[in-house]
Protein backbone atom coordinates (compact mmCIF):
# COMPACT_ATOMS: atom_id res chain seq x y z
CA UNK A 1 0.00 0.00 0.00
CA UNK A 2 3.21 2.22 0.52
CA UNK A 3 4.48 1.58 -2.57
CA UNK A 4 1.34 2.36 -4.03
CA UNK A 5 1.06 5.83 -2.64
CA UNK A 6 4.30 7.08 -3.31
CA UNK A 7 3.98 6.36 -6.79
CA UNK A 8 0.97 8.34 -6.46
CA UNK A 9 2.39 11.16 -4.97
CA UNK A 10 5.60 10.90 -6.78
CA UNK A 11 3.10 11.11 -10.39
CA UNK A 12 1.35 13.88 -9.14
CA UNK A 13 4.54 15.84 -8.44
CA UNK A 14 6.11 15.10 -12.12
CA UNK A 15 2.74 16.12 -13.26
CA UNK A 16 2.85 19.20 -10.94
CA UNK A 17 6.55 20.15 -12.46
CA UNK A 18 5.52 19.68 -15.63
CA UNK A 19 2.72 21.78 -15.98
CA UNK A 20 4.45 24.93 -14.21
CA UNK A 21 7.36 24.34 -16.76
CA UNK A 22 5.49 23.92 -19.76
CA UNK A 23 5.51 27.44 -22.08
CA UNK A 24 2.00 28.92 -23.08
CA UNK A 25 1.40 28.91 -27.28
CA UNK A 26 0.29 32.80 -26.39
CA UNK A 27 3.69 34.18 -25.37
CA UNK A 28 6.21 31.48 -24.59
CA UNK A 29 6.87 31.78 -21.22
CA UNK A 30 5.88 29.13 -18.64
CA UNK A 31 4.39 29.88 -15.11
CA UNK A 32 7.87 29.74 -13.56
CA UNK A 33 9.04 32.65 -16.31
CA UNK A 34 6.11 35.06 -14.86
CA UNK A 35 6.87 34.00 -10.86
CA UNK A 36 10.68 35.15 -12.26
CA UNK A 37 10.17 38.34 -14.01
CA UNK A 38 7.29 39.46 -11.26
CA UNK A 39 8.17 38.07 -7.92
CA UNK A 40 10.31 41.05 -6.78
CA UNK A 41 7.38 43.67 -7.35
CA UNK A 42 5.47 41.15 -5.59
CA UNK A 43 6.96 40.70 -2.94
CA UNK A 44 7.43 44.86 -2.54
CA UNK A 45 4.18 44.60 -2.46
CA UNK A 46 3.89 41.79 0.21
CA UNK A 47 6.14 43.83 2.37
CA UNK A 48 4.12 47.33 1.96
CA UNK A 49 0.73 45.35 2.81
CA UNK A 50 3.00 44.03 5.74
CA UNK A 51 3.90 47.67 6.88
CA UNK A 52 0.73 48.66 6.41
CA UNK A 53 -1.54 46.26 8.57
CA UNK A 54 1.01 46.72 11.46
CA UNK A 55 0.58 50.26 11.45
CA UNK A 56 -2.84 49.66 11.65
CA UNK A 57 -2.44 46.97 14.46
CA UNK A 58 -0.40 49.27 16.35
CA UNK A 59 -3.20 52.33 16.12
CA UNK A 60 -5.59 49.41 17.18
CA UNK A 61 -3.25 48.40 20.70
CA UNK A 62 -2.86 52.32 21.39
CA UNK A 63 -6.31 53.43 21.09
CA UNK A 64 -7.45 50.12 22.80
CA UNK A 65 -4.52 50.62 25.53
CA UNK A 66 -5.73 54.69 25.81
CA UNK A 67 -9.56 53.83 26.11
CA UNK A 68 -9.64 50.72 28.72
CA UNK A 69 -7.23 52.48 31.74
CA UNK A 70 -8.21 51.94 35.08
Amino acid sequence: MGFIKTLAIGAAVAYGINYITKKRPEDGKSIIDDLTENGPEWMDRAKKYGELTLEQIAVRAQNYRDNNRY
